[in-house]
């Protein structure tokens, strides 16, 4: 990997007229301050339509794109909506995502521009078809999930009528004929999400910016994926997980990390070579530049915990698929183009697939700082093949960190490292990150813009209230743009 820096934001978090950010004119703007301040890398999350929660790592398919982030503007200038559509905008809260009422309108303005498709179907018609048949594999059974789930008002599909959660040909194809436009919207929805996601790839190739994407290792229950192919998965004959994933305690939760995804049957996968996993990240790959594998220690060994508990406790650790695993994967996509997410408590088996496997790892500076003994995460201890981050997603924002959660020994140290008096953390942190020796170095923009701890985007094993974070104009501000260009500069992170 060349060196490089990054900035993470998800597209949820960009400015927009219409409660979310989109992928509309202002990501493309976005990009070109990303560009101009000589960023090599733009970090999101995962795209896909999230569940209850809102939350992108729980999605409701890990191969659609989510409806919510397809722009109106667009749809407009191409005809499938008219100025009166977008007439009676609702009021958006600026700094934050109402979800509940951003997805009530984009589904609605979504609607009129199926029904204007349907009216004069001209060109797209054909582009419809050529995407349908090119994604077929997984777009049928996502689309006929994705109907189901709005006709039951939302409900997980294990509370469907048990004929069409189980799938039953003779109820599912009765139901999809009897819903035919239902499951034509949600295809065509997709249509509209990749044709705008495509066209902020190609502007981000034009000026020179990656896109580094995300893959959670686990699904959601309520997903398409689990629904489709129950057998890939360690269920009971009720298809009820037996088995669910987590993590045991740590540095987010005394009492571990409850995630309730159901847990793979890794030899039924490894019997058809992967075949699943490959198509997942064929899919990804034809979507962002570079991946990071969320929780990768989960491909060595993971927290397994049986279905019936309340917390993570009283799990164990279970062999996952490790290099055999890779190896398929390596062969069928000619590389590994993947950062390894191994924070947590990692062992010395998640660090020999890692090194085997020539991934890069990962640093956080907010855990680098505890005095003794001394953590692997202090910039001194940094090595080339590895992304560093101020924070993530998951962690407070450094000033909130700073402020908030570390300890009066940890705040000294950062005095100390960075020969600051912490009265502008944010940047001494942002200063660490672009001098390590790290080959990539990532920060999340509500750093660059030195926000609290209000400004976070997830606080891990609290349910609510996560995910919502937007930026506002003066966080695009030219003087924050041209701070981040001369660091990049100053430490040879250039594109």
């Amino acid at each position: 990997m060349k060196r490089s820096a990054g900035v993470l934001l998800h597209p949820t978090c960009l400015p927009s007229a219409h409660g979310i950010g989109d992928l509309g004119p202002t990501a493309h703007a976005y990009l070109d301050w990303l560009a101009t301040a000589g960023v090599g890398f733009w970090q999101i999350l995962p795209l896909n339509p999230p569940g209850p929660g809102h939350s992108p790592y729980s999605a409701t398919s890990t191969f659609a794109g989510n409806p919510l982030l397809i722009n109106p503007d667009f749809l407009l200038d191409e005809g499938l909506l008219k100025d009166t559509d977008l007439a009676d905008l609702p009021t958006f809260p600026e700094a934050w995502v109402d979800f509940a009422l951003a997805a009530a309108w984009k589904r609605e303005l979504l609607g009129r521009a199926f029904a204007h498709f349907r009216s004069d179907p001209g060109r797209l018609a054909g582009e419809l078809e050529a995407f349908h048949s090119f994604n077929q594999s997984w777009l049928d059974d996502y689309a006929v999930f994705a109907a189901l789930k709005t006709a039951h008002d939302g409900a997980p599909w294990y509370a469907w009528p048990v004929e069409l959660a189980r799938r039953e040909p003779g109820a599912l194809d009765q139901w999809c004929a009897d819903h035919e436009g239902e499951i034509g919207f949600e295809t065509f929805a997709q249509l509209l999400f990749h044709r705008q996601w495509n066209a902020i790839r190609e502007h981000a190739a034009d000026v020179g910016v990656g896109i580094l994407g995300d893959v959670p290792i686990f699904v959601a229950h309520d997903s398409a994926d689990v629904w489709a192919h129950p057998e890939l998965f360690l269920m009971d004959e009720a298809r009820e997980p037996t088995v669910v994933a987590g993590v045991p305690p740590d540095y987010f939760s005394p009492t571990g990390q409850l995630w309730g995804n159901p847990l793979y049957d890794w030899p039924r996968m490894a019997e058809d070579g992967y075949a699943w996993w490959i198509d997942r990240l064929r899919q990804t790959l034809a979507t962002v530049d570079l991946v990071r594998l969320d929780h990768f220690r989960g491909f060595a060994a993971y927290w397994e915990v049986p279905a019936s508990a309340d917390v993570a406790t009283n799990g164990r650790w279970v062999p996952g698929p490790g290099r055999h695993f890779f190896d398929a994967i390596s062969e069928a996509l000619g590389g590994l183009p993947f950062v390894a997410e191994d924070l947590g408590e990692i062992t010395d088996d998640v660090v020999v697939l890692r090194d085997q496997l020539g991934l890069p790892g990962m640093a956080v500076l907010h855990f680098g700082f505890s005095p003794e003994p001394r953590s692997s995460f202090i910039p001194y201890a940094h090595h080339r093949n590895l992304v560093v981050y101020t924070g993530t997603h998951d962690n407070n924002t450094t000033l909130g960190w700073y402020l908030e959660d570390a300890t009066d020994s940890e705040r000294e140290l950062v005095r100390s490292y960075t020969g600051g008096d912490g009265s502008d953390v944010s940047w001494d942190l942002i200063r660490l990150v672009m001098a390590s020796v790290a080959d990539l170095a990532v920060v999340p923009h509500q750093d660059l813009a030195n926000l609290g701890g209000d400004c976070r985007m997830n606080t891990p094993a609290v349910a609510d209230g996560n995910w919502t974070f937007r930026i506002t104009p003066w966080m695009l501000d030219g003087g924050i743009r041209d701070r981040l260009a001369a660091m990049i500069a100053t430490y040879g992170r250039n594109r």
